[in-house]
């Protein structure tokens, strides 16, 4: 049965010496582009295009995909030409796929402890290539990989990972796959190896196509190689995970009603439509920062990104606690934030009382881990302090900090 919990001080096992890594969804993400290309595909044929049979294509060759999108489109043509049409697609984007949160961390940190690591993906070699080539240093460190078309079986035969550990010269009891597809899971199972998951299909209902794995975790931030037998990560500071800074400004809006009523925590709420293609880049979970509401100051904040899923809510939202004393609400007024640190992931909570309780620790680990020097200058940055009287939107002049960039930290 998987631990489904990111939090674990036992070792699971300290026989783990080899990394195997899927690529796509894992990695890098490349799924919305294919997604696009997949978009496309069905509208030449007059398809309205709507997601469905994701669990069936993600993690499988490039032919097997295609065969499941013309199963589930009913589509009058051949994979073949399915995968002439998406790779013209394609071959033009892979220099768009960015890091997935915690990949540049991972990869450095496995080359800094000299860990042998392979790629096990179902893509092509030449695609394999093409898309590790468009991020630094990755060619370098990611020379070992399989890819599908040099396998008989792709995904879920555990082929593809058996030669992976071949060309590691490692047994496969000593390897620790981390893969994002079902298919992969049962892969790397079948193949006699450790598994983390991270899973691409997050919904509830995908949830059981991950139970094989011993592990599932919310994203690579919540990777903790330590319980395997690999050396922790020295890059978490009080119980918060350092990053580039992200900034945030919209206006306060009246959200569900539940922080003060129903949690007796008066977060505020802002309108997620005017960031929420930077959002989707951004892992689900709780971070800490800064927050400045004009003629009031700039105060130490904690917030949630994601569903709630203890209220199971049907959007995406933000909702920072600006960890101070209000005598009263302040509904429209601009409130402006700077992201500068990882808690935890989002998770669901067995009662009311439990997350309360989280909510309260997050808070006062934010409290305490924003005194820290890496942090604490933040609140002096001018996006905080400057009052801006040119009405530059927050997207022009920030766009190019709104996506979390990898830490550089020692590792």
């Amino acid at each position: 049965m998987a631990i489904q919990s990111e939090e674990s001080n036992g070792v699971l096992t300290n026989g783990i010496t080899h990394v195997i890594l899927d690529l796509d969804g894992t990695l890098l993400d490349t799924e919305q582009l294919v997604e696009e290309s997949c978009k496309i595909v069905v509208a030449n044929y007059g398809k309205i295009w709507d997601g469905r049979g994701a669990s069936k294509r993600f993690g499988r060759r490039p032919l097997e995909a295609a065969a499941a999108l013309i199963e589930d489109y009913d589509l009058p043509c051949t994979p073949e030409e399915v995968y002439g049409q998406t790779s013209e697609f394609l071959d033009r984007s892979w220099s768009r796929a960015k890091a997935l949160p915690g990949a540049v961390r991972l990869i450095q940190y496995l080359q800094s402890h000299s860990i042998p690591v392979a790629v096990a993906s179902s893509s092509p070699a030449a695609n394999i290539k093409k898309k590790i080539s468009y991020q630094k240093g990755w060619t370098e460190i990611l020379s070992i990989f399989v890819s599908g078309d040099e396998v008989k079986l792709g995904k879920p035969s555990p082929e593809i990972f058996l030669e992976a550990a071949k060309r590691l010269k490692a047994e496969p009891s000593s390897c620790l796959v981390i893969e994002d597809a079902p298919v992969g899971v049962i892969a790397a199972k079948a193949a006699g190896m450790k598994v983390v998951a991270i899973p691409s299909l997050p919904t509830k209902s995908a949830r059981e196509l991950y139970s094989t794995a011993d592990h599932i975790l919310s994203s690579l931030l919540d990777l903790r190689p330590e319980i395997w037998g690999l050396p922790p990560f020295q890059d978490w500071i009080q119980d918060t995970l350092p990053m580039d800074p992200w900034y945030i400004c919209g206006t306060v809006i009246k959200g569900y009603g539940r922080g003060s009523k129903v949690l007796g925590i008066p977060t505020a709420n802002l309108p997620t439509a005017a960031f929420a293609s930077q959002l989707a880049g951004h892992v689900c979970g709780i971070y800490l920062g800064w927050a400045a509401l004009a003629g009031r100051g700039i105060f130490k904040m904690v917030m949630s990104v994601g569903w709630n899923p203890y209220f199971d809510n049907s959007e995406k939202t933000v909702e920072p606690w600006l960890l101070h004393e209000f005598p009263e609400d302040f509904y429209g007024e601009e409130l402006k934030l700077i992201v500068v640190g990882y808690i935890r992931p989002e998770a669901n909570f067995p009662s009311l009382e439990a997350l309360i309780e989280r909510i309260h620790e997050d808070g006062r680990i934010a409290k305490k881990a924003l005194d820290a020097e890496v942090y604490n200058s933040f609140q002096n940055d001018p996006y905080l302090t400057v009052v801006d009287t040119n009405n530059v939107s927050i997207e022009s002049k920030f766009e190019d900090s709104l996506n979390i960039r990898e830490v550089s930290t020692t590792l």
